[in-house]
């Protein structure tokens, strides 16, 4: 349990929850926190999704700038490899993740929102990369993963210019996938979450494996990946259980085991 970044888990939903008052300024300590809490939660059976909150007032307003301001290049040549490290073992949960976002989620903190699978916003939620205000550029994957979500041109508009992005916006661009008002999103963001709790585990992780490294394969490379990821899903017990159900029972009625 870190100081900072909290792992909590109900219902088979782990809740990584960002706390560094007041806005959750992602410092070193914190970036720690969330690889560890990233690990635990890929790791623990319990845990079969993964809700990223940073609470009703900022989700995460970026890095700690005085904490990064009197760093060399040689400090930072360091700090980042730590900080991308982070992020994405973030990225790689091998089991849903939703970022639950409610007020700010600049710098930093859109490029955490970025390695969920899903993001649900509020509806006064502000996203945005502005480190080029302050003469560098996103170190934490912003130039890669947004540049795939929303595409080149878009990713380079919002990067080069540093202006914010409200939640409408996010939502046209495909930067959120669902608005709500700022009391609801993480409630909705466990339900989703939770539609896991007993879903079979391995195939969901398939798909998101799938889906995840084939974006980065030509398409040739992306459907063999794909077929030994079907392949190997018929040496599970939850696939025979899957397919028994629905030849007994018809569709979505299977009680999976996780094996």
């Amino acid at each position: 349990m870190g100081e900072f970044v909290r792992l909590t888990v109900d219902g088979g939903v782990g809740t990584m929850r960002l706390d560094r008052p007041k806005v959750n300024a992602l410092n070193a300590q914190m970036q720690q926190e969330i690889h560890a809490s990233a690990v635990e939660a890929g790791a623990r059976d319990d845990v079969k999704a993964v809700v990223i909150y940073g609470g009703e007032r900022s989700f995460a307003a970026g890095a700690d700038i005085k904490e990064m301001v009197d760093l060399t290049h040689d400090d930072m040549d360091v700090r980042s490899t730590e900080l991308q490290r982070a992020f994405s073992a973030v990225a790689r949960i091998p089991k849903p993740v939703i970022a639950a976002v409610t007020g700010y989620a600049l710098g930093g903190g859109c490029e955490l929102a970025l390695c969920a699978d899903v993001r649900y916003a509020a509806t006064d939620a502000v996203f945005g990369q502005p480190e080029i205000l302050l003469g560098i550029i996103p170190g934490a994957g912003g130039t890669q993963r947004l540049t795939r979500l929303v595409g080149p041109s878009r990713a380079k508009e919002l990067i080069f210019s540093g202006r914010f992005v409200s939640a409408d916006e996010a939502l046209a661009i495909g930067l959120a996938d669902r608005l709500l008002p700022p009391d609801q999103v993480y409630a909705e963001a466990v339900t989703w979450a939770g539609q896991f709790a007993q879903a079979a585990s391995y195939a969901v992780r398939a798909a998101k494996e799938a889906v995840d490294r084939g974006s980065e394969m030509d398409l040739d490379a992306g459907l063999e990946l794909e077929r030994q990821q079907f392949a190997a899903l018929f040496a599970t017990e939850d696939r025979l259980i899957g397919m028994r159900s629905f030849i007994e029972n018809g569709p979505g009625r299977a009680e999976f085991v996780g094996r």
